[in-house]
C-alpha cells in the first residue's frame, strides 16, 4: 500500500499558488497542509525557528544563510513572489526630492536592511542612477509597529550608516513628521496610504518608469522563492523535483486563468486587457519559474547581496537551488 508523505507547505494565498491549497493540483507522493500566511511572519518563524517543510523564503534573506554556511531549507526556483520596486520609494515632498540622485546625503527609513526589495531598489538606484548606498543615511524599524529588528543578525558593513530608530519609533510616523526624508518599504506606509501632507512617490507614474527598465535590462525582480527543509530534502530526494513540478502546474492555471474572457476570474474589468498588454512587453510566460530561466534576474541579485554587504561572497546557481530542479526533464 503506498504511503503519502505529510508535507506542510507555508506560503502566501496567491492566485499562481491556490491550486496547490485548494487540490487542484497534487505533490506526487505527499498529503499537502497548506498554511496560507502573510510573508513577514512566515519569514520569521522560517528563519528563527525553520518551523515548516516546505515554505516561501525571501531571496536574499536566503543568500544570506546559504553564505553562513548552515541554511535550513535548499532553495526551489519558483518564484511565487516577483515585483518591480520602482513604486516602494516614499518621499518628503517638501525635501526637494525630484530624482534619485536628490537621495543623496538624506536619511531614509527601511523595514530591514536585508530584505529583498531594498536590495533590489539599492542595486536598480546604483546601476541606474549613481547612488551608492554609502550615499545615504539608514534607518531601520517597524513601518506601522515598533519594535521590528533584522530577521538575521548583520555584522558591520563598511561605510554605510545603518542605525535603528528609536525604540518607539515607527518609519511611517516619522516620514510623516519629518523626521525621515524618505522611506523604502514593500508595504505602503499609512502616512501615504491616508494621504498625508508632504508624503508621496518618488516615481509617481512608476508603471511607465518600471517598463522601461524592463525593455532595457529584461529583468522582472524575483522577491520570494520557495524552500524545503533540508533535513527533509536528505530523507526524500525526489521530493524538491516534484514540488517544483507542482508549482509550476499551478502557475499554468493562473496563467490560463487571467487570459480567460468567459467569466472573469479576478475582480478587474481589463485583467485581460492588462494581461495581453504585459505580454506584449515581456513574452508569453511573463511569470518565469525556473533557475536557467531567470539567470540574469538571479545574476543581478547575487551581485547586489555582495557588493551591499550582506553576503561575502557572489554565490552561484548551484549552491542556491536543488540540483533536480535546476535541470528539469523535458518531455
Amino acid at each position: 500500500m503506498l504511503t503519502s508523505i505529510p508535507v506542510t507547505i507555508a506560503c502566501g494565498d496567491y492566485d499562481r499558488t491556490r491550486p496547490i491549497k485548494d487540490g487542484r493540483v497534487a505533490v506526487e507522493g505527499c498529503a499537502v497542509t497548506y498554511l496560507p500566511q502573510e510573508p513577514e511572519e512566515i519569514f520569521h518563524r522560517a528563519f528563527k525557528h525553520a518551523e515548516f517543510d516546505v515554505c516561501e523564503i525571501s531571496f536574499s534573506s536566503y543568500l544570506r544563510s546559504v553564505d553562513a554556511g548552515a541554511p535550513a531549507y535548499i532553495g526551489i526556483p519558483a518564484f511565487v513572489s516577483r515585483l518591480f520596486r520602482h513604486s516602494a520609494i516614499y518621499i518628503r515632498t517638501d525635501r526637494g526630492i525630484k530624482e534619485p540622485a536628490d537621495l543623496k546625503g538624506k536619511t531614509i527609513g527601511l523595514p530591514e536592511y536585508q530584505i529583498t526589495a531594498v536590495v533590489w531598489l539599492r542595486g536598480i538606484l546604483q546601476d541606474e542612477y549613481g547612488v551608492k548606498p554609502t550615499d545615504i543615511a539608514w534607518r531601520q524599524g517597524g513601518i506601522e509597529a515598533p519594535g521590528r529588528t533584522e530577521r538575521t543578525p548583520l555584522k558591520p558593513i563598511p561605510g554605510l550608516d545603518l542605525k535603528p530608530i528609536r525604540a518607539d519609533g515607527t518609519l511611517s510616523s516619522m516620514l510623516e513628521s519629518g523626521e525621515l526624508d524618505a522611506v523604502f518599504s514593500a508595504r505602503a506606509p499609512s502616512a501615504f496610504t491616508k494621504g498625508a501632507p508632504n508624503v508621496g512617490r518618488l516615481f509617481p507614474n512608476y508603471r511607465e518608469v518600471e517598463k522601461a527598465y524592463y525593455k532595457k535590462t529584461g529583468i522582472f525582480p524575483p522577491m520570494h522563492l520557495m524552500g524545503i527543509k533540508r533535513e527533509l530534502h536528505a530523507r526524500h530526494p525526489w521530493l524538491a523535483a516534484s514540488l517544483y513540478k507542482a508549482f509550476v502546474q499551478a502557475k499554468a492555471i493562473a496563467m490560463h486563468e487571467v487570459r480567460d474572457v468567459n467569466a472573469l476570474y479576478v475582480t478587474l474589468p481589463w485583467v485581460v486587457a492588462e494581461t495581453e498588454e504585459t505580454v506584449k512587453l515581456m513574452g508569453e510566460d511573463f511569470w518565469r519559474y525556473g533557475a536557467r530561466e531567470n539567470a540574469k534576474d538571479i545574476e543581478a541579485l547575487t551581485r547586489y547581496a555582495h557588493e551591499q554587504g550582506l553576503v561575502s561572497r557572489k554565490l552561484e546557481m548551484d549552491e542556491i537551488f536543488a540540483k533536480s530542479t535546476i535541470e528539469v526533464s523535458k518531455i
